[in-house]
């Protein structure tokens, strides 16, 4: 702020004659000190804000990871893994930026044109200063028309993101059958569309944003035109000295700088808030199965399970998907299901856990309501295999220790033995340190199931589910798995989900769904001997004819 006032007086003493040699040296000196003083506070502010911005965007991608990990899954089947990831890359940069580099700028603008107003003021012309900021005055109303505008056009923007990031996991997910059916055309012609369409909302941004940013300048040039006409008249009838006259103008084109600051801030402002919103609403989202307000501990899980279930619809379903399921699983029983595609098998399991939410008093684990058990004993107490077996894009070792964090390799080696995949591991060059690959995708069906097995085997919970999770094993293999786990089973509770009735045979109990119910129950010998829907598919089996389960 002082680089003006110092040319102005420098100006008058000039133009009276008083300047020696040593007066302009105190100048020069007094010019380089004020410089140096700006460089060093303004390279501290920059640091402080650029370490506090990011410390921001790290707060809060934790945040909404976190937040992701606690919603039900049935919000995750309205939302796409495209649009979610937009959110934690897109959105979360967005407002980082605004606010960190925005606060930043801000700051220096809003300090930088108090203080000049205020030394004009002070130094050059109360009357001067007024009339010269009348354009300048005109800016907040181009602010209220065009700032919503910016926002709005800001929204689409990221919807568009949204929608190619959506896109493009879709296509890459499903890159095999993509190949294997020659469409790479009809992919990049889709990708296609969605980048032309974000250039289209871009560039409507753009001309709303350039808009915005424009007409900042441009009052400050009618600023400067009407300082310069008015401001040089009062000087040449000697009504403000020279060097006051010559102080303003740089004092002027001084404001100029924080002014179009503050525009550029406004305008990133508006651009983010839609980015802020977004994020408000994700954040704002509550998981539909909480713990309840008084949750049931338990030291100790038998792995006892009734279930007395009149009906059962998913949350945004019209027709039930289970009626009339009356079971009770005493601890220690191995328990298969089976029935056709879409009979309700894993929808039936899925109410242990709470993936789905059951209706109060149905579903029962050691005579206590699941819904009122905590989530983190309930959960604990029961290791699940789906049937995809899934695995993370880490290593073999890692996967397994999903099932126990502080597993050693002897452990993960016997629970790999146990689902007759330690061999296939050894054979792999790096062995138990084999990266997998996103979901598993260098191993071969049957081996992602064995693993997912392992690690459940290695959770060693009272109750373990396996959902079809053997069918992608051959005959053999799967007759080894099985009588591994009876062995290792002995009094805890196991529920098998098969479409290959040998995989339950040796179950104390198997009950047998169709369309939502239960249409029969007993043992393997007494379901074949009845000749109902078992028997049906039990002969369809031996004469080659499988029965595929969903």
């Amino acid at each position: 702020m002082q680089f003006p006032h110092l040319l102005g007086a420098f100006t008058d003493a000039l133009e009276a004659g008083r300047l020696t040699a040593g007066g302009v040296g105190r100048f020069a000196l007094e010019l380089l000190a004020v410089g140096v003083l700006n460089v060093v506070l303004y390279g501290i502010g920059q640091y402080r804000n650029g370490r506090l911005s990011r410390d921001f965007e790290y707060q809060l991608r934790r945040r909404l990871f976190a937040h992701w990990e606690q919603l039900s899954t049935a919000y995750f089947r309205h939302r796409s893994i495209g649009d979610l990831l937009n959110h934690a890359m897109t959105d979360v940069q967005a407002v980082r930026e605004a606010l960190g580099g925005g606060v930043n700028i801000l700051t220096n603008a809003v300090f930088l044109l108090l203080s000049t107003l205020v030394m004009t003021f002070r130094t050059v012309s109360v009357k001067l200063t007024l009339v010269s900021m009348i354009p300048i005055a005109f800016i907040p109303v181009f602010v209220v028309w065009l700032g919503p505008r910016v926002r709005q056009a800001s929204r689409r923007v990221q919807e568009a993101l949204s929608d190619m990031a959506d896109l493009a996991e879709e296509s890459l997910t499903a890159i095999r059958l993509v190949k294997a059916s020659g469409s790479e055309p009809v992919e990049e012609r889709r990708f296609t569309e969605r980048v032309n369409e974000i250039v289209r909302r871009q560039v409507g941004l753009y001309r709303r944003s350039a808009l915005f940013q424009s007409t900042i300048p441009l009052m400050s040039s009618l600023s400067f035109f009407v300082a310069l006409l008015y401001g040089g008249t009062l000087a040449m009838r000697h009504q403000i000295p020279l060097g006051a006259f010559v102080a303003f103008t740089l004092y002027l084109t001084m404001l100029t700088t924080p002014l179009q600051q503050i525009g550029f801030v406004i305008n990133n402002f508006q651009r983010a808030s839609a980015s802020l919103a977004r994020l408000s609403a994700l954040l704002a989202e509550v998981p539909e199965i909480q713990d309840p307000p008084h949750p049931v501990v338990l030291e100790r899980v038998r792995g006892e399970i009734e279930i007395d279930l009149p009906s059962y619809t998913y949350p945004d379903g019209a027709v039930p998907v289970l009626e009339d399921i009356h079971l009770h699983v005493r601890a220690g029983q191995t328990v298969g299901i089976v029935g056709r595609t879409g009979a309700g098998k894993t929808t039936l399991v899925s109410l242990l856990p709470r993936v789905f939410d059951p209706p109060p008093g149905t579903v029962r684990i050691d005579g206590i309501d699941v819904r009122d058990l905590s989530l983190a004993t309930l959960r604990g107490a029961i290791a699940y295999v789906p049937q995809d077996g899934f695995l993370f894009s880490a290593s073999i070792a890692d996967n397994l220790r999903f099932g126990r964090a502080d597993a050693t390799m002897p452990a993960l080696e016997r629970a790999a033995e146990d689902a007759a995949v330690l061999g296939d591991i050894r054979r792999f060059p790096e062995g138990m340190d084999t990266i997998v690959g996103e979901r598993g995708v260098t191993l071969s069906g049957g081996q992602r199931q064995r693993l997912a097995i392992a690690r459940a085997l290695l959770k060693d919970a009272p109750i373990l589910v396996l959902d079809d999770s053997l069918s992608a094993v051959d005959m053999n293999t799967e007759k080894r798995i099985i009588a591994r786990l009876r062995e290792l089973r002995q009094g805890k509770t196991t529920l098998i989900i098969a479409h290959r009735l040998s995989a339950v045979r040796h179950a104390d109990v198997i009950i047998v769904l169709e369309r939502g119910r239960v249409v029969e129950r007993g043992t393997h010998e007494e379901l074949v001997a009845a000749g109902g829907l078992y028997a049906e598919m039990y002969a369809r089996q031996q004469t080659g004819e499988g029965e595929v389960a969903g």
